[in-house]
């Protein structure tokens, strides 16, 4: 990979990090404790404090929020998605984050001006993906995915910390990377191509992954034990 698409490759992963757990990435933001002030428009999803102020959250591991995997569930908000803003400029972006369409939408209170413009680069420079095409929303099975290749991946990549059955690593004490991908292959996805907040987990996209090698991942993954 070229040092300039290198560079902008870290700029859209670490965005796609601060879509997941800003905080975990920002190093001056605090963890909130309190509700984002847009939580009280919604009454269907029950999660409080930091929870609140997740991108993903209300807009979903497949940024389509309401018409997504997150458009039922206990996730569900009834908030849009993203992926339609994906054709704004950068600029425009920012000034959303700002809270320029909805006041209660201002982040620039509790992010630095550098993780808000990464944020809007993951936005606006190519992070987003029509995840419909790359996941059956019905059987959750990745479309098209090769195991094989994918296992050649996991085993070369992601075993040296997950281990080679992935059950190394456990996340919230009891999920394993079988657990993740059958559950959840939106979430196991946009891990894959931008790595976990605060962990040295690397994300797909800066090793020059595809699409279709995180796919593969996920397909492999959802082979192994999920206990």
């Amino acid at each position: 990979m070229e040092k300039t698409a290198a560079s902008a490759a870290a700029v859209v992963a670490e965005g796609g990090r601060l879509y997941d757990s800003w905080w975990k990435v920002d190093a001056g933001a605090v963890k909130p404790t309190t509700n984002n002030p847009l939580w009280s428009l919604q009454t269907k999803n029950t999660r409080t404090g930091a929870d609140t102020w997740r991108c993903k959250e209300c807009h979903g591991w497949d940024y389509t929020g309401k018409d997504g995997a997150y458009g039922s569930g206990s996730h569900s908000t009834g908030f849009k998605g993203v992926y339609d803003t994906r054709i704004k400029s950068t600029r425009e972006l920012v000034n959303i984050l700002k809270g320029s369409a909805n006041p209660a939408h201002n982040f620039s209170t509790v992010m630095s001006s550098a993780s808000l413009t990464k944020l809007a680069t993951f936005i606006s420079g190519g992070g987003l993906i029509d995840e419909s095409t790359y996941i059956d929303y019905t059987t959750k099975k990745p479309i098209g995915s090769n195991a094989t290749h994918g296992k050649e991946l996991f085993n070369s990549v992601c075993s040296t910390c997950h281990g080679l059955d992935g059950k190394t690593l456990k996340f919230d004490g009891k999920d394993v990377v079988g657990t993740i991908a059958n559950d959840n292959p939106w979430e196991f996805l946009h891990k894959v191509r931008f790595g976990q907040p605060g962990t040295p987990m690397p994300a797909g996209i800066e090793r020059g992954w595809t699409i279709k090698d995180a796919l593969d991942v996920l397909g492999y993954s959802q082979t192994l034990p999920k206990e």
